[in-house]
């Protein structure tokens, strides 16, 4: 029961009303203890004898008139399917536009998107760290002072021509252990340096990456990034075209990181910023339970799988 916040009555409310005047209280005597009208009380009354509940009714109207007939709907429909929009809808029906456009949103059509049906959501995990890594790039404003966004507060200013950072990161797929790194540019040497680093630190946690998936951005198809690879003896995979989901393990890191560490926290500054991504990443990796896991760190996990727990 959706009761309007200066209502006087409740369900409950009116319950206790009606009871009290079958039980012998006047109608006025019983209205005034509620804090309504004689007229209230007698309409809920009279509600009560006729055996209807004491709620609301509903403002629909019992009658509509003018309400588009079902077969005009059904050729709403049939042409809409044939992805035709709704302009041109009303233009071809001689309906107006908006109540096309009712009637599409009523049907779940609103969008032409919601024709193509959802692609199956496929689910996988490798087995062995190291097996798959993932590795993406976001691109990230820099700023000289807080903005709007961590203040509030829009007369605070904007820090123009302030510049961009790019958060490099690699997840392994079985463990999601990262490694991150905040770089000036997204160009095919620094995206190519972050590679050889962050093979080096996986090599170092005893990890040996046999792929690595990217998307089709222009510094992952470099011939420097691709002779990175060859040289470690890593095979590249790449993504669809304009199919993000495929790299989904580093998608939802960078969902995470910016969640809580770019906007989590309130900086003074984009550096401030930067110098607290490492210390973050080794609390993700160390002391995040993560729900996928059953609830162990990506550190754990990537000591089960390498049986280095006793």
């Amino acid at each position: 029961m959706n009761v309007h916040k200066n209502a006087r009555l409740t369900l409950r409310g009116r319950e206790l009303m009606v009871g009290r005047i079958e039980s012998g209280w006047r109608v006025s005597a019983a209205a005034e203890a509620a804090g309504v009208s004689g007229r209230t009380a007698y309409r809920w009354l009279a509600r009560h004898r006729r055996g209807e509940r004491l709620v609301d009714r509903s403002s629909a109207p019992r009658r509509c008139p003018h309400r588009l007939p079902g077969s005009s709907m059904a050729e709403i429909e049939r042409l809409r399917r044939m992805r035709m929009t709704g302009p041109a809808i009303a233009s071809m029906l001689r309906l107006a536009r908006s109540t096309v456009g009712a009637v599409l949103r009523r049907l779940g059509l609103g969008k032409l998107s919601s024709l193509d049906p959802k692609p199956a959501v496929i689910r996988y995990e490798r087995a062995r760290p190291g097996e798959m890594i993932h590795l993406d790039i976001k691109k990230l404003g820099r700023f000289t002072h807080p903005g709007h966004r961590a203040t509030r507060d829009r007369r605070a200013g904007r820090s123009r021509h302030a510049g961009w950072d790019f958060l490099h990161v690699c997840v392994d797929d079985a463990s999601r252990l990262a490694y991150t790194e905040i770089l000036p540019s997204e160009g095919q040497d620094d995206t190519t340096a972050f590679l050889e680093r962050a093979l080096n630190w996986l090599g170092r946690q005893g990890i040996q990456v046999e792929r690595g998936m990217t998307d089709n951005g222009s510094a992952y198809r470099s011939k420097c990034f691709a002779q990175a690879l060859r040289d470690a003896n890593v095979r590249h995979v790449r993504t669809r075209p304009y199919t993000p989901r495929m790299n989904g393990k580093a998608e939802r890191f960078m969902q995470t990181s910016l969640r809580e560490w770019a906007y989590g926290h309130l900086y003074h500054s984009s550096l401030e910023r930067s110098q607290t991504i490492g210390p973050w990443t080794d609390a993700y990796n160390r002391e995040r339970p993560h729900t996928g896991m059953a609830g162990l760190t990506p550190w754990q996990r990537v000591n089960n799988l390498l049986g280095n727990d006793s």
